[in-house]
C-alpha cells in the first residue's frame, strides 16, 4: 500500500493498494466520534460494492443507511442533492457523523457537495471506483452539482477525512471507462512529469497501477497544498477542460468525461503548435499517447458552438478564460485570454 499525505485546510491520508475495501469501517471508526454512516453510491456501484462496504462499517460497530442515486451525470443535479439531504436529515445524521462515497467522480461530487452543506458541513470519506476518481476528483476537496446552464456551476470547497483506493475495484472497469481515467492521467504527466509520460509511452495500458496513481496524486497533492482554493497555480489542472467541458456540454454528456479532456487536450496542443506557441513535436507527442490509449482527439462541433459553450463554464473570469497552455512535456503554462480570442484558439486547434 502506498500513502500519500495532504496537509491543506484539512490534513488527511489518500491510501493506495489492494484488498482495502474490508478496512473501511476500521478506516471510518478511526476517524473519531461518529455513531452512524451514511453510504452514498450510484446505481452501476452499489451492486458491486455497497454489501462489502455496508458490512464493514457495521463490523466496526458503526450504524449505516445508504442512498442509492441512478448512475450517470444527469444525477448530479440539484434534484438528486436536495433528496440526498432530505435523506440525511430523514435519517438523523448529526453533525459527529460521516458520509461514504462509494464511487466514480458524479457520486464523489454530489456526495462531497451534500457533506459541505448539510448541517453546515460534515465529514466525509471518499471510496474511488473509477480511475478517474482514484487520480483526479476524489482528491483536493472540489465538490459540485451541476446547472442547466453549465457543469460544477454549484457546489463548495470541502476535503476529505481520508480517500481509499482500493485497487480491487479497478478490476471490474469497463475497458472503455478505465481509458477514460488514462486521460486524467495523460494531462498529469504533460503538466507535470515527462518521466510518467515517457513511463506510459512504454508499458501503455498495462502500467504499474499503484505507483502511477500515488504519482499523480503526489502532484495533485502538491498543487493543493499550494492552491487549494484554486486563485492561482491550481487553475494548470484544467489542461483540456475549458474545451473539453464545453464538447461535454454539446454533446449532451454522451461523450464520458474522460473523452472530453482528450479532446479538449488535443485541441489545446494543436492549437498551441499551429499558432508557433510550442513545437509541433508537442502536439505530436500528444496526440500520440492519446491515440495509443485509444482516446479521441477530434470533435465535430465547430469553433463557434465551443467557444460559446466554454464561455459558461465556471473558469471564465470576467473578460478572460484562463487556458493552459503545453510548451513541452511536463511544462504549461496559464494564459489569461480575452473571450474574443477564444473561438480563434479553438479553430487553431480543430
Amino acid at each position: 500500500m502506498t500513502t500519500v499525505e495532504v496537509t491543506a485546510s484539512k490534513c488527511y491520508q489518500v491510501e493506495i493498494g489492494r484488498g482495502l475495501l474490508p478496512l473501511l469501517g476500521e478506516k471510518v471508526a478511526g476517524l473519531g466520534k461518529a455513531n452512524k454512516v451514511c453510504i452514498v453510491s450510484d446505481s452501476n456501484v452499489w451492486p458491486l460494492y455497497g454489501a462489502a462496504a455496508d458490512l464493514s462499517l457495521k463490523m466496526a460497530g458503526l450504524d449505516t443507511c445508504s442512498f442509492v442515486f441512478p448512475a450517470g451525470e444527469e444525477s448530479k443535479s440539484g434534484a438528486t442533492y436536495l433528496e440526498l439531504l432530505q435523506f440525511l436529515a430523514d435519517s438523523r445524521l448529526s453533525r459527529q457523523d460521516i458520509i461514504v462515497a462509494l464511487g466514480g467522480g458524479v457520486v464523489g461530487d454530489l456526495a462531497g457537495f451534500a457533506a459541505a452543506t448539510y448541517l453546515r458541513g460534515i465529514r466525509f470519506v471518499q471510496v474511488p471506483t473509477t480511475l478517474l476518481a482514484a487520480v483526479d476528483s476524489s482528491v483536493g476537496g472540489k465538490t459540485a452539482i451541476d446547472l442547466p446552464a453549465g457543469k460544477n456551476l454549484a457546489g463548495a470547497f470541502c476535503q476529505p477525512s481520508l480517500v481509499l483506493c482500493d485497487l480491487d475495484c479497478l478490476d471490474s472497469l469497463p475497458e472503455d471507462t478505465f481509458r477514460d481515467g488514462c486521460a486524467e492521467i495523460i494531462k498529469t504527466a504533460i503538466l507535470f512529469d515527462e518521466a510518467l509520460f515517457m513511463e506510459l509511452v512504454r508499458d501503455g495500458l498495462g502500467f504499474d497501477r499503484e505507483r502511477v496513481i500515488a504519482r499523480c496524486v503526489e502532484h495533485k497533492r502538491n498543487i493543493v497544498n499550494a492552491d487549494e482554493y484554486d486563485r492561482g497555480q491550481r487553475n494548470l489542472l484544467n489542461l483540456g477542460h475549458t474545451i473539453g467541458h464545453a464538447v461535454e456540454a454539446l454533446s449532451e454528456y454522451g461523450l464520458s468525461h474522460g473523452q472530453c479532456v482528450a479532446i479538449g487536450t488535443a485541441i489545446a496542443g494543436r492549437a498551441c503548435a499551429n499558432l508557433g506557441i510550442c513545437d509541433y513535436g508537442v502536439s505530436a507527442r500528444i496526440q500520440w499517447l492519446l491515440r495509443q490509449f485509444g482516446l479521441p482527439l477530434y470533435t465535430h462541433f465547430s469553433a463557434a458552438m465551443l467557444a460559446t459553450a466554454a464561455l459558461s463554464d465556471k473558469k471564465r473570469s470576467g473578460s478572460t478564460v484562463n487556458l493552459i497552455i503545453p510548451l513541452a512535456i511536463g511544462n504549461c503554462a496559464i494564459r489569461p485570454t480575452p473571450v474574443e480570442e477564444l473561438e480563434n484558439f479553438i479553430q487553431a486547434g480543430l
